[in-house]
């Protein structure tokens, strides 16, 4: 019975407790079905709507505060906008930071535009904006140029989400840098060479995205697949590292300085329809750093003292460079003090080592706050030195030198062949590190002299005279040319007995002088006004030849302003210059060879002293049909263009003609030949010679001659006079009967080649074709007649051909 009871008892309390088990189940169903049926009746939150702050920008993500607040999530990145910086005007600069072999190179700028944050309803607007035409906003016609300056929307971002104190804005980024943005990205003209189509995006992401008080530095992975590229081609691909550094303009911008084309600048230039005068007006200023004097030494400023200024300028050796080179690079940077001091500043450059990667980790040469000597691992034997700059005023903000590994080869082959003839120190395909690292030091400050915003002055090394750069005392002085900017080399004017002659160029006059004009602050004026005090100091030195700038030519037809040449007469430089090349070439293998090694540096050297060579050719022959250019404004005397004097230009063709065209044996040595090539020596000489004749039977110069006698008469050197010269040197075997050799030969046949070519190019309404056509006959009566009195066999089959070759061009059917 009581077994019984238990049991029942036991039955009971399991059945209350499945009832209300069941009964909380119910419960929580019906409150689960009205949750549901509440937020069925909630609108749901649109697609893409604003979401609450702490909804987008979770305790999961990483921040880093700067110019924008820049946060990373999982694989996304956004900024975080303030609203004071929207429509502030930045400077974006794209460049190659990392890349494979022959893909550019790292460091390489790619692009640069300014852009504009702008909020427009729900969205975030990325602009890209234009300065090149420009009025001020006062003026009715500023309205006219608005709407023909619209500004292009680079990027559209939907904004996530406002600050909790809605002061700033926050957009998602991620697209812009992992798509394939190409205005921020691999350039379409460098696709184009690779085959590169798309981007390939599961390659393709971004590496880090930093932000600094001043800029951002976003760095992205841009793969690419590509039909023929450069390098790792089984990959089909191409990737490269790109950085992109967003820099804030200044809100105010530099006063600027217009510019002045007796004096050599890198500009900027905008179209300003606002002017005054009855047209549009191109507007070109200076491209500078901000130099200003500090508010505390503006009387010692103009009582002439020294001052330092408000900011210098910085520049960073990388990390890269080999540090036995390091000192010789800060030595060249700051060489340019003394031209600073010459404009009232002291210590206004200075060159420093960067932080180690401990001392701050987050230092990168890419950085747009920092100026950078970049040492790049690359075949290019070259440096350059490439600035960004405001465009709105010319300020530069930033300058990277790109330092080239194999800049170091072009030096020393440069430095052996124009100096070892007189120099012991050269003497040797490899120098000592004390030599190399002042080569190292002309070549940094030369490419600092760019960054500060001088171009090539072309114009100075003709201010000496050919004779003073054998003077010891007089290159110790001055160097070899005026200034460093031009292209004078090192010193191949000086003779062995020239003892203690210096070789290098150095911080010359000309420097000094253009940066006091473009970098000394004239106090309490404005742009405008400062124009009469620039203009009264480039009078104070007119047509004193060491002021003078001369622009770098693609054509040259000033022969005062040519590359790597030295002195006031190429005649005379040039001659001394061959007198020590025919000193270098029995020598070469001596001081090119050691045992155990091959011939390779002889076969580079002696193709130097061939390429210089015919460097003394061009500083010669481009006097013939040549200009000189001397800028000058209305208040100046004298004629800005003047032809080379007839006297001159006639000289110049009798050196060519005695020292190239009538052939060159002292190059010719088949002891280099034999242990260097296989075949090519007749060659060499053939390329010279044509390529001199070439340049001398240009349609240009030909154009010029034939002006020149219209209006100078018998005082002009006439094309028809320099025909007959020509022949005269090329052709004078037809008159003696001496054999025709291989090299003559050579250059007889390129004559004619050249002739043809004028027959059918340039315009049939000059005399050119005309006294071509009598040349041609001229040379066939001539060749007809020396048949019979020809050397030997070979020089009669010769001119049997060149006869035919005349007929065939003359009456091509």
């Amino acid at each position: 019975m009581k077994y019984y009871s238990i049991k029942v008892f036991l039955l009971a309390f399991i059945l209350i407790a499945t009832s209300c088990n069941t009964a909380k189940k119910l419960a929580e169903a019906e409150a689960e079905a009205a949750k549901k049926a509440a937020a069925a009746k909630k609108p749901k939150p649109k697609k893409g709507a604003i979401k609450p702050y702490d909804k987008v920008i979770t305790k999961d993500a990483k921040s880093d505060k700067g110019l924008f607040i820049v946060h990373k999530l999982d694989e996304k990145y956004f900024y975080e906008i303030p609203d004071t910086l929207l429509n502030r005007e930045m400077l974006m600069v794209t460049r190659i930071s990392k890349t494979a072999s022959r893909i550019g190179f790292g460091g390489g700028k790619q692009n640069t535009q300014v852009l504009r944050w702008q909020k427009k309803g729900k969205k975030i607007l990325l602009r890209v904006v234009s300065h090149n035409v420009v009025a001020a906003d006062s003026l009715p016609v500023h309205e006219a140029v608005v709407n023909s300056n619209f500004e292009p929307i680079l990027y559209t971002f939907p904004i996530k989400a406002f600050s909790k104190d809605s002061l700033n804005t926050v957009i998602d980024v991620t697209d812009l840098f992992s798509r394939d943005v190409k205005a921020i990205g691999f350039p379409s003209s460098t696709r184009k060479q690779y085959k590169a189509g798309r981007l390939e995006s599961d390659k393709s992401f971004i590496e880090n995205i930093k932000s600094y008080p001043l800029n951002i530095e976003a760095r992205h992975i841009k793969t690419y697949s590509a039909g023929a590229p450069p390098s790792n081609a089984s990959t089909g691909t191409i990737s490269i590292e790109i950085n992109n550094s967003m820099v804030l303009l200044p809100k105010t911008p530099m006063k600027r300085r217009y510019f002045d084309e007796r004096v050599g600048w890198f500009t900027s230039s905008q179209t300003d329809y606002g002017s005054e005068a009855q047209k549009s007006e191109r507007v070109t200023y200076l491209d500078r750093w901000r130099l200003e004097v500090k508010d505390e030494d503006i009387e010692k400023f103009k009582r002439g003292e020294l001052v330092e200024p408000k900011k210098q300028i910085v520049y960073y050796i990388d990390r890269a460079t080999p540090k036995k080179w390091r000192k010789y690079i800060k030595l060249g940077i700051e060489d340019w003090q003394a031209g600073f001091e010459a404009a009232g500043f002291k210590n206004a450059i200075i060159a420093k080592d960067p932080p180690t990667e401990e001392e701050d980790p987050e230092w990168t040469p890419e950085d747009a706050r920092y100026s950078v000597v970049r040492y790049l691992a690359s075949p290019i034997p070259n440096a350059n030195g490439p600035h960004v700059s405001d465009p709105r005023s010319g300020e530069i903000l930033e300058s990277d030198i790109n330092w080239y590994h194999n800049v170091m080869s072009l030096l020393n082959g440069w430095f052996f062949v124009q100096t070892a003839a007189a120099n012991p120190d050269a003497q040797s395909a490899e120098f000592s590190d004390e030599v190399m690292g002042e080569l190292i030091r002309f070549v940094s400050s030369h490419e600092v002299g760019h960054t500060l915003g001088l171009p090539h002055n072309m114009g100075s090394s003709c201010a000496y005279k050919v004779e003073d750069l054998r003077d010891p005392e007089f290159t110790k002085k001055y160097g070899t040319a005026p200034s460093i900017m031009d292209y004078a080399r090192f010193n191949y004017i000086a003779q062995p007995e020239d003892k203690g002659v210096s070789l290098f160029p150095n911080i010359g006059v000309y420097d000094k002088y253009s940066i006091n004009w473009g970098y000394r602050p004239i106090l309490n004026k404005t742009a405008k006004e400062e124009k009469t005090i620039l203009n009264n100091w480039i009078l104070e030195h007119a047509g004193d030849p060491l002021y003078r700038f001369g622009r770098q030519q693609r054509e040259v037809i000033d022969p005062s302003s040519q590359t790597e040449d030295l002195g006031d007469n190429a005649i005379l430089a040039s001659t001394y210059g061959i007198k020590n090349l025919k000193r270098v070439v029995p020598n070469l293998i001596k001081w090119t060879t050691k045992a155990g090694e091959n011939y390779e540096d002889l076969s580079m050297m002696y193709g130097h002293v061939v390429s210089q060579f015919s460097r003394y050719m061009g500083h010669v022959s481009s006097n013939i049909g040549g200009v000189y250019e001397h800028y000058k404004t209305a208040e100046q005397e004298g004629a800005v263009y003047t032809p080379v004097d007839k006297d001159h230009q006639k000289n110049c063709l009798k050196f060519i003609n005695e020292q190239l065209f009538k052939t060159p044996k002292w190059l010719i040595d088949t002891n280099i030949f034999n242990k260097i090539q296989n075949s090519g020596s007749v060659e060499r000489i053939r390329g010279m010679q044509s390529r001199t004749l070439n340049s001398i039977l240009s349609l240009g110069k030909m154009t010029r001659l034939i002006e020149h006698e219209t209006h100078y008469g018998n005082n002009a050197y006439k094309l028809t006079s320099l025909m007959r010269d020509l022949r005269n040197g090329i052709w004078n075997e037809l008159r003696s009967g001496r054999k025709i050799d291989t090299y003559r030969r050579n250059l007889q046949r390129a004559h004619i080649d050249r002739l043809a070519y004028l027959m059918t190019s340039g315009s049939t309404t000059s005399d050119v074709r005309a006294v071509v056509r009598a040349e041609l006959n001229m040379l066939k009566r001539s060749a007809s007649a020396g048949i019979g009195r020809a050397g030997n066999s070979m020089s009669r089959i010769h001119l049997q051909d060149i006869i035919k070759r005349i007929e065939t061009i003359l009456d091509p059917k």
